[in-house]
């Protein structure tokens, strides 16, 4: 198949599951079982394409997010998501940085996505099925202890298939929050979360850079933006009417398939 078709596939996969609670880098997973680069290069496109997602969020919450205009009780809560937002990532800076490596070099398989999968599934109809009256209504209720479990819980996203997203909105869901703020608050950790460790991963494969693959790259890259900034509006429209009970059945219902699949094939 066509390098250019297959970065455009990609690149619509990673936009579209990169914030949704079903785990984009499972997703990527799987599909690069049937259309890929070669293994070197595969990682370094899929970092490349996850910039283009964590865009997508900068872009949308920009007037959130830009600390410096004349509204000073604006800049004080954006000043106070950035403090909350830089706390919450510290446990993935830590725990990144011990643990990373040895879980991309044994856990990046179908077996270790559809099983997460399946978890993760039956964890969020589980918090869906006994969430209470939430007492956390904005980002700026959220307590330091909050957000740090939070951020814990996020490192459960190392695993492939558990979700970065997913566990961020679920943890926070545990902890208190309603679905908006667990939402928005899991964007804004993506943000840190996501650059740190696309940076070091593309320090760590850029050698594989050249005139041939920048093309390749780059429509990854523009495709997952464009793609993520839709699905960004779509999801924060759909949980302010709805729960996260469909995305749980989906992880459950694709954990069956890969693992019908990985059985029979």
């Amino acid at each position: 198949m066509d390098n250019y078709l297959i970065a455009t596939i990609l690149g619509i996969i990673e936009g579209f599951t990169e914030f949704l609670p079903i785990s984009s880098t499972g997703h990527l997973i799987l599909v690069n079982q049937f259309l890929s680069f070669d293994k070197n290069f595969t990682f370094l496109f899929d970092i490349v394409i996850q910039l283009g997602a964590i865009l997508a969020v900068v872009v949308l919450f920009w007037k959130r997010l830009w600390p410096f205009t004349k509204d000073k009780i604006k800049n004080k809560e954006t000043i106070n998501i950035w403090y909350k937002t830089g706390i919450g990532v510290l446990p993935a800076i830590i725990l990144g940085a011990l643990f990373a490596s040895n879980i991309e070099e044994k856990l990046f398989n179908p077996w270790t996505v559809a099983i997460t999968l399946l978890l993760g599934g039956l964890i969020i109809l589980f918090v869906e099925k006994n969430n209470k009256s939430p007492k956390i209504n904005s980002i700026s209720d959220l307590g330091i202890k909050t957000v740090l479990f939070i951020g814990l819980i996020q490192c459960l996203s190392m695993i492939p298939g558990t979700s970065r997203s997913g566990a961020t909105i679920i943890g926070a869901l545990l902890l208190g929050a309603n679905r908006v703020v667990a939402t928005e608050f899991s964007f804004f950790l993506a943000i840190p979360t996501m650059i740190l460790a696309s940076s070091w991963s593309l320090f760590k494969y850029h050698t594989l850079l050249s005139a041939y693959h920048l093309p390749i790259l780059a429509i990854g890259f523009v495709v997952s933006f464009i793609v993520a900034l839709i699905v960004i509006r779509f999801f924060i429209e759909y949980i302010q009417k709805n729960n996260f009970k469909i995305f749980g059945y989906y992880r459950i219902i694709l954990g069956i398939i890969i693992i019908i699949y990985s059985l029979i094939k």
